[in-house]
């Protein structure tokens, strides 16, 4: 559950960095929106660092959870409603992580 949780953390924080200059780009936000981005995708990367596993299986088993948290943020910022395939594409890929993450290793 930690090293989900961590995942999911990881995540919002690259989803963040991307956002704020989407914003900026897109919106017509300020500027001022890329300092914070900067930050989140600093805080990022550093969260990469806090998984135990070697860093290849961590990026691979991370894309898993990004997916989720991706479309939790549609959800829950854009007001947009998964549908079913995405729901079960987020099921394949969470069992995927899984298996990336948590197989028995005998090295």
């Amino acid at each position: 559950m930690k090293t989900l949780l961590l995942f999911i953390l990881t995540a919002v924080a690259e989803i963040v960095g991307c956002y704020l200059p989407w914003l900026w780009l897109r919106k017509g936000g300020s500027i001022w929106l890329l300092l914070p981005a900067a930050a989140s995708l600093a805080l990022f990367a550093w969260l990469l660092t806090l998984h135990p596993a070697a860093s290849g299986r961590v990026y691979a088993a991370y894309g898993g959870v990004y997916i989720g948290t991706a479309l939790a943020w549609l959800w829950v910022v854009d007001g947009i409603r998964p549908g079913r395939w995405d729901v079960l594409g987020v099921a394949l890929c969470l069992a995927g992580m899984a298996v990336i993450m948590f197989a028995p290793r005998t090295a």
